[in-house]
């Protein structure tokens, strides 16, 4: 495969000043916890002050969430409470996600309701204890990821299946009724619930739904101080103490005695029913908590590239599972709901600046206590206003920004049959649809591919195949192929990104055949093949993210450039040719995070200034992506000195504006072999030449030119050899003599007296395509200044290591002198 995928950037800390190219790994995690989960090496608890806090943040917020989530289900209230303390205590200490909040949650309720309804509460618990069992297995067996393979549309489809389910439901407790057994008889009786509707309970669910919405959104001051509180906390505070003055006949919460609260018992029915009800359990609650770890991660990334907080390690999936699994059933032994990973809670963790699982742990242990100490206060909680907050909930689970993702990528008909078949038929049976549907559209879409053949006014036969060549296909594909006559120039173009054995076999012996019968075939496209001339001799495809224009000649029978030049609207071509492969092949990849990056603003870590040269690609060199640099380009990596005559600021601003703006807290100055600028400046100015733009701003390399030429100075040196020429020796003490340039500026001198500024040098070897870094340490001025290769395999978290100040030189360089010039004009401008 050779087409460009771009990769999502790392979000690494700000607080860490490395480069790109020298990038921290996460610390290992281990069963009791590790730096930055809250947990030593050696097993010791940690709880840092913003864990304690946030634990009360997540604590106001899970209390009415489940109990209104026991109402929802008509589980015992208790229950509800069990499951996020234990959800909260043993997730927190045995997940794999540090920050995730686990308890009782919405995804779970219309699965746990169905069961409540047929099989009792005691049978759910013991059901409950088995899909927690498997969900341990499945851990065991790293079955975690696998899990995520399922599409996107199916798992969002089904969480917004199951929110339509909770939000009907408890529209009924809203209106003051009763929700029905399902979510189609809770739709078909809603006109009768709102012919016999009371004002009480509809009026506190409305209060409760008004404050969830306009808490977030409190303007000025006041409102800043008050937005502390938890929206879920507030609404349902305000609507209990209406509550209390206006409505005091309505229907509240009744916490019953812990004495009479009811354990499991061992499942009893139909084998078969009561299979797919634990896998039914395992599935909704694995995906939840999954899903859920993943964007805690995403959450926690965001914070500590844009807060500057301490980077939190990525999620042990399998070990998540494991921590689900123990969880559930332990839950179930104690008579509590099933748990899984809350993104709700979770979300809420994190933004209120949890650093480690102590924040979870905690979080369970006030649970505990207001379970002891506050029944009091709980049974004056209306009925009504925690089904709004339930119903609230519900509705969000259906996400307009997952709709969008679905149809962009051609999936909202998988997505809407699974939404219909959860609300219609049951959560698994919705997910059968979904699947169905899904293999359905993909078997349509490999079959789909469109095979089209034409001839150019230049008389080359045209193939051209969009869309997947699968044994679908081959048929069209012979025919296609056949019409092209003996003798002649084909090009295929593959617009796809899969080919399988049938079509490769089909295609290969087409062109060997045409080959040996006098003809020439060329085979180009996405697919990962590019076939030309002969079978033989397969050309190389390493520019192919590049083909649209005319530079590049990877395969070894490349023309010559004089041959290939096109003519100007071919040029024109070109531009237009390359925008449309962006728009049709990366853009649908890079969309969300450059939608990302222009509601966030641009963050980057590092200032890259290099040379204008076209052969250099700053993102491909520096494996970069869009908001990783702020680049600076000008002819010949030139930084003009502070208080020159350069008459062009440019450079100047972008420096101020990338050190004191954006914060950056590292500069990079790149320059490169072959560089034309360079050789400018050693050719020297042509006699009664017109005083020109490049030749006034060539002026600021003459510093380098004299640095090179001065007997103080020894010359520079590329990972223990000398440079190759004159040129490249000025290549590289340009580089240096840019970073004294560089030092001058005001901001620079200033980050670089606090400490928070690093300055590198770099050097990119255009025909061996080998970069080299100024070695850190490395003294300069009267001593050698040394550009060390950067090894392929170099660990990511560890910089290139510097050689000790004792290193010499190998004995075929010695003694250090500059190379003899190879004319005598090389001579005469060394001396001038």
């Amino acid at each position: 495969m050779s087409a460009c995928v771009p990769t999502r950037p790392d979000h690494t800390s700000r607080t860490t000043r490395a480069s790109r190219f020298q990038r921290p790994h996460s610390p290992p995690s281990d069963a009791s916890g590790a730096p930055g989960e809250g947990g030593s090496r050696r097993g010791r608890f940690k709880i840092a002050g913003s864990d304690v806090s946030a634990s009360i943040t997540v604590f106001l917020i899970a209390v009415p969430m489940s109990l209104g989530l026991a109402v929802a289900i008509g589980a015992p209230l208790q229950a509800g409470l069990i499951g996020a303390a234990v959800g909260g205590i043993v997730a927190g200490l045995l997940g794999g996600s540090p920050l995730q909040v686990s308890g009782p949650s919405a995804g779970l309720t219309v699965v746990t309701a169905e069961l409540i309804q047929r099989y009792g509460w005691r049978t759910t618990c013991g059901i409950v204890i088995c899909a927690g069992l498997v969900q341990v297995l499945l851990g065991s067996l790293k079955a975690a990821r696998n899990a995520l393979a399922v599409s996107p549309a199916i798992v969002h489809g089904t969480l917004a299946g199951i929110g339509v389910a909770i939000a009907l439901a408890q529209l009924h407790i809203v209106l003051g009724g009763s929700p029905q057994s399902s979510a189609t008889a809770n739709a078909l009786a809603l006109p009768e619930q709102l012919a016999n509707v009371r004002p009480a309970a509809p009026l506190i669910g409305a209060l409760t739904i008004a404050v969830l919405a306009l808490w977030p959104r409190l303007p000025g001051r006041t409102g800043r101080i008050l937005r502390k509180t938890p929206a879920a906390l507030a609404s349902v505070a305000l609507a209990t103490a209406v509550a209390a003055l206006a409505a005091p006949r309505i229907a509240r919460v009744d916490l019953p005695s812990w004495r009479s609260h009811a354990l499991p018992e061992m499942p009893e029915g139909p084998v078969l029913a009561l299979v797919a009800a634990v896998l039914t359990v395992t599935l909704v609650a694995s995906l939840e908590s999954l899903l859920s770890a993943v964007a805690v991660d995403k959450l926690a990334a965001d914070r500590a590239t844009t807060a500057g907080t301490a980077p939190v390690p990525r999620s042990d999936l399998d070990r998540e599972l494991r921590a689900q699994g123990a969880s559930n059933m332990l839950t179930g032994l104690l008579g509590g709901l099933p748990i899984s990973g809350g993104a709700v809670r979770s979300s809420a963790n994190v933004r209120a600046g949890a650093v480690s699982r102590a924040s979870t742990v905690l979080h369970g242990v006030w649970v505990l206590l207001a379970a002891a100490l506050l029944v009091g206060v709980l049974e004056w909680i209306p009925l009504a206003a925690l089904a709004a907050l339930v119903m609230v909930v519900g509705i969000q689970m259906v996400s307009f920004a997952h709709i969008r993702n679905v149809h962009r990528h051609r999936e909202f008909l998988v997505y809407a049959t699974t939404v219909a078949g959860v609300v219609l038929f049951g959560v698994l049976e919705g997910v059968a649809v979904g699947v169905a549907v899904a293999v359905a559209v993909a078997m349509h879409r490999l079959a789909r591919t469109r095979i089209v053949a034409e001839v150019t006014s230049d008389g080359i036969h045209h193939v051209r195949a969009r869309g997947q060549l699968t044994f679908l296909a081959v048929p069209r594909l012979s025919r296609a192929l056949s019409q092209v006559p003996r003798g002649a120039h084909a090009v295929v173009e593959l617009d796809g990104s899969f080919m399988d054995h049938a079509a490769y076999e089909t295609l290969q012996t087409w062109q060997d055949c045409h080959v040996a019968q006098g003809g020439k075939v060329e085979v180009t496209g996405r697919t990962g093949i590019r076939v030309s001339g002969s079978a033989s001799h397969p050309a190389h495809n390493c520019c192919r993210p590049w083909t649209p224009w005319r530079n590049h000649h990877c395969s070894e029978h490349a023309p010559p450039a004089e041959a290939s030049t096109p003519s100007r609207p071919a040029r024109t071509r070109h531009l237009a040719s390359g925008l449309s492969a962006f728009q049709r092949n990366t853009a649908p990849l890079v969309r969300d995070e450059l939608a990302r990056l222009a509601r966030e603003g641009q963050q980057p870590t590092q200032l890259f200034l290099t040379c204008a040269d076209s052969r250099l690609v700053t993102s491909m060199i520096t494996s970069s992506g869009p908001g990783d640099l702020f680049t600076v380009r000008n002819v010949g990596n030139l930084v003009p000195p502070t208080g020159s005559e350069a008459g062009d600021d440019s450079v100047a601003a972008a420096i101020e504006y990338a050190v004191d703006v954006l914060g950056v807290e590292s500069i990079t100055i790149c320059g490169h072999s072959g560089c034309g600028a360079m050789q400018a400046l050693l050719n020297g100015p042509a006699e009664g030449g017109a005083n020109t733009p490049l030749r006034r701003w060539l002026r600021h390399g003459t510093p380098s030119l004299k640095r090179m030429t001065s007997r103080s100075h020894s010359w520079a040196r590329i990972s223990g050899r000398l440079p190759t020429d004159v040129v490249e020796q000025l290549c590289l003490t340009n580089v240096v003599q840019q970073l004294e340039h560089l030092r001058q500026h005001e901001s620079v001198k200033r980050r670089l007296a606090e400490g928070t500024l690093e300055l590198h040098g770099m050097y990119f070897h255009v025909g061996e395509a080998q970069a080299y870094l100024l070695v850190d340490g490395a003294r300069v001025g009267e001593t050698i200044e040394v550009f060390e290769r950067v090894p392929p395999s170099v660990d990511a978290g560890q910089p290139v290591p510097p050689l000790p100040s004792h290193t010499e030189l190998p004995s075929h360089a010695k003694p250090v002198t500059r190379p003899k010039p190879s004319s005598h004009s090389e001579l005469e401008d060394l001396n001038a």
